[in-house]
């Protein structure tokens, strides 16, 4: 196999327009020539999803993937593709849609192979997980080794959020002069309510716990 030339300058972001991943975003623009994004709809709970993740790219002026992976709502019954399924937090949530993220950052890679691009950021982190295995800083690892063995490059997956709280990504958002950007312009809501959301689900409670911590502390200062 040729081994292609990526662009060390060039990132790919995965993208949903949820809060982690706008961040991974703007992130992505403060340390890249080059961003471009990739957003899978694989029959997610809310078609409302996809369509802000085209409006903020949109509005940030980058190229947008959208790629089909409906085939994932047929493999296993879960509470983010099945919309009459009640939301469940259990050990490990009825939200976990296994193999997503295995497939998704396959998909990612073989996209950053086309377009060159040799950064691939995605929003994953262990610190508030939420019970889903494959957001897991050894998977990830993992994954990057078997991926560029697979293709024979030397892609790097970067997960900026992988060790940070919810309320250490609000911080982080504010040091990129983004939070009420991603505070006002994402979803991240199971119940498919934009900004602040619902406030009940398992997402809502996460996020809106950290940016109170985190406004409160910056009231502090």
């Amino acid at each position: 196999m040729i081994n292609m030339n990526l662009k060390s300058n060039k990132a790919l972001v995965v993208f949903s327009g949820g809060q982690d991943s706008t961040t991974c975003l703007f992130h992505a623009l403060e340390h890249y020539d080059e961003v471009e994004l990739v957003t899978f709809n694989y029959g997610q709970r809310h078609a409302l999803e996809i369509k802000v993740a085209k409006s903020i790219a949109k509005e940030q002026g980058l190229k947008h993937h959208v790629l089909d992976m409906s085939l994932l709502s047929q493999l296993a019954p879960n509470a983010l593709t099945d919309h009459h399924m009640q939301i469940e937090d259990d050990e490990i949530p009825n939200t976990f849609v296994p193999a997503r993220n295995l497939l998704f950052m396959s998909f990612a890679a073989a996209l950053a192979y086309q377009i060159e691009a040799k950064h691939i950021i995605t929003g994953v982190c262990e610190t508030d997980f939420s019970g889903y295995p494959d957001c897991r800083d050894i998977f990830i690892k993992s994954l990057n080794v078997t991926i560029n063995l697979s293709m024979d490059q030397d892609f790097v997956i970067h997960t900026p959020l992988m060790w940070l709280d919810k309320k250490q990504t609000w911080a982080l958002a504010d040091s990129l002069g983004q939070l009420d950007y991603i505070r006002n312009n994402t979803l991240t809501c199971y119940e498919g309510i934009m900004t602040d959301g619902c406030g009940e689900c398992p997402s809502c409670k996460l996020r809106n716990a950290g940016l109170k911590a985190y406004l409160t502390e910056r009231g502090a200062r």
